[in-house]
């Protein structure tokens, strides 16, 4: 698009809000329906697009992505029409009698920003939230995932209602042009460079923002765990989609003891997943493209290779690394990897791990392993993260009650299910006072003693 044609998109969305079409029960669904068609119908497309942007399996792209995104939206559909009752809230002896609620009501037009790691997941799923809240939307796919933003850009059209929803592909100068125009609200997914470019656009126009960030994730072991179990679940984790998971584990924490016992069953557990020959499995992925490979085969030495370590830039293939002996400020500890390289990093024990996690910023995920009660409650007392994961990475997301954001660097608001809605409306107070009796007259002015009297009363009751 021209950067008049994306004015004038977005002005034809506000027309649409402007004009209710967007607000009523049924529009929502009946376009929540509409994209749960698309992606069911047209899961093969899908399918396809991720294979070539990212060599992501078929079933992993359902696990993880159009069928996470379909589960989004039939969780949505059973709630909706519960999430939009009016909630009633208590009232104070002050103004009564009287009633109160809290409606929600949508915000108008919002821009959804994804990247391209989970392009159609991370594009969909709030998507689905901006129009069960009854909002116009503007989809903006990712330029680095240009076969999935092609399917998108393609398809949406066919399903949903143009004139409340619109996609816009592009690179740079599209987003920039996207960014200066008014919206109620803007959704990003990405990294912590491009979101300070988003706030500072938003500001502009007082525009609240959704960040949806990344950092460095890390996940402790420690000996009162099955070390093969834990270790299933952690090159799981690590290794979906090439790495490039903004809750992958970004880097392992344990004693000496612990790490030594880890090593063998680190290599074991990515056998299994990819066999010996992980460029061969029609189930790893492929790092999106040559600047990220090169990004991440210069990290490689900051540690001992002890699976993996081998790339290939012809095909973008990084194999599963896992690297032992790495200094806490080896480069690979210095930024997030977002990549299939797992470092271990040895320390003295519980309190040292909890330091050194404190000490950097607030990841969007940490992962303990551990069956002790008493490090599971340090850890979540004692350091702040988005989320928490005990025995398991990830797969928090897949529970739609849980809210997903960050927090501090790795994020601010959240998302899913009722936490979607929450995002993208707003929350308007309602009080309902009849004229008569006139009790307002007890607490208004002239203030006379017996007045005094029975404020001074009823607001000690209030506390």
């Amino acid at each position: 698009m021209t950067h008049g044609e994306i004015a004038g998109t977005v002005a034809g969305l506000r027309k649409t809000f402007e004009a209710g079409t967007t607000k009523s029960l049924a529009w929502r669904v009946d376009q929540l329906k509409a994209l749960r068609r698309m992606l069911v119908e047209r899961g093969t497309d899908f399918e396809a697009a991720l294979q070539s942007d990212l060599a992501k399996n078929p079933t992993e792209s359902q696990l993880a992505e159009i069928g996470f995104v379909v589960g989004e939206i039939d969780h949505t559909l059973k709630h909706l029409r519960s999430w939009l009752r009016p909630r009633s809230v208590r009232v104070p002896g002050a103004v009564m009698p009287a009633r109160a609620s809290i409606v929600r009501e949508p915000l108008g037009v919002v821009l959804v920003i994804a990247p391209w790691n989970y392009p159609v997941q991370l594009l969909l799923a709030p998507v689905v939230g901006a129009i069960a809240a009854g909002n116009a939307v503007v989809m903006k796919p990712s330029e680095l995932a240009p076969a999935t933003s092609a399917a998108i850009a393609r398809l949406v059209p066919l399903y949903l209602d143009q004139r409340a929803v619109a996609v816009v592909e592009g690179a740079v100068d599209e987003t920039t042009e996207l960014l200066a125009q008014r919206f109620d609200h803007i959704f990003f997914t990405g990294n912590s460079r491009v979101a300070r470019i988003v706030m500072a656009a938003a500001v502009a126009d007082l525009t609240p923002v959704t960040l949806e960030l990344g950092g460095k994730s890390p996940v402790y072991v420690d000996d009162t765990v099955d070390i093969d179990a834990a270790a299933r679940r952690i090159a799981w984790g690590k290794f979906m989609n090439a790495g490039q998971t903004c809750v992958a584990p970004d880097y392992l924490l344990a004693t000496a003891e612990v790490a030594r016992r880890l090593e063998p069953a680190l290599i074991a557990a990515t056998r299994e997943l990819y066999g010996d020959d992980p460029s061969a499995s029609p189930d790893y992925g492929r790092i999106v493209n040559q600047q990220h490979l090169d990004r991440l085969t210069g990290l490689l030495p900051s540690g001992r290779a002890i699976v993996g370590g081998s790339s290939d830039e012809a095909s973008l293939y990084l194999a599963p690394t896992v690297l032992a002996d790495v200094p806490r400020d080896a480069p690979i500890m210095e930024d997030e990897i977002f990549g299939p390289v797992l470092p271990i990093v040895t320390v003295s024990g519980l309190d040292d791990a909890i330091r050194l996690i404190t000490v950097g910023e607030k990841p969007l995920a940490l992962y303990v392993f551990s069956e002790n009660d008493k490090v599971r409650r340090r850890f979540l007392t004692e350091t702040s993260s988005g989320a928490i994961g005990f025995g398991i990475p990830a797969a928090h997301l897949i529970v739609p009650g849980l809210p997903f954001g960050g927090v501090g660097e790795s994020g601010t608001g959240g998302y899913h299910g009722d936490h979607s809605m929450r995002t993208f409306s707003h929350e308007k107070a309602v009080l309902s006072k009849p004229l008569k009796p006139d009790t307002i007259r007890l607490i208004s002015p002239p203030y006379t003693t017996g007045k005094d009297r029975f404020i001074r009363g009823l607001l000690r009751k209030l506390g």
